[in-house]
Parts: structure tokens; sequence; C-alpha cells
């Protein structure tokens, strides 16, 4: 979905009704801006970043023995 938006005299824009609600966006909340080559992509800002990284990554982990991990990096350490 692409939707166009103004940019005003103080470079300002509009968050259109449909983006808003369809993010959650509400009057206050903080967004991202991030550039990915040629594009300026608007992300809502986490509240909490450690709730929202938990569990990234977590097929890493499975079937690994959370001790037995520990136990062999800590063997590494003194070799």
């Amino acid at each position: 979905m692409a939707v166009r938006v103004k940019v005003s005299k103080k470079y300002q824009i509009a968050v259109p009704a449909q983006v808003r609600r369809q993010l959650g966006i509400r009057q206050g909340d903080e967004l991202l801006v991030e550039l990915r080559g040629n594009y300026a992509v608007l992300l809502p800002a986490p509240h909490d970043y450690a709730q929202r990284l938990r569990g990234l990554h977590r097929e890493m982990w499975e079937g690994v023995d959370p001790q037995e991990y520990v136990q062999q990096e800590r063997a590494a350490w003194q070799t």
C-alpha cells in the first residue's frame, strides 16, 4: 500500500489515518526513520526494546542444553 503525503514548509509530514490505525500509532508516539538505499522507512519506535527483542532467533537454541553450553564456553576460556 502506498499513500502519498506532502512535505510542509517545516519539512513535516502527516501520517495518514489509515496508516495510523493499521500500525496503532497514537498522538505522542515516536517513529524511527530508517534509510534503506534511496528510501526512508518510518517504523513505530518500540516502547520497550527488551520486550520487542524477546525471543529473537530462539530457533538457534533449540536442542541446546544451556548448562552444557556455558560449561563448554568456560572451558574454552581456560585453554
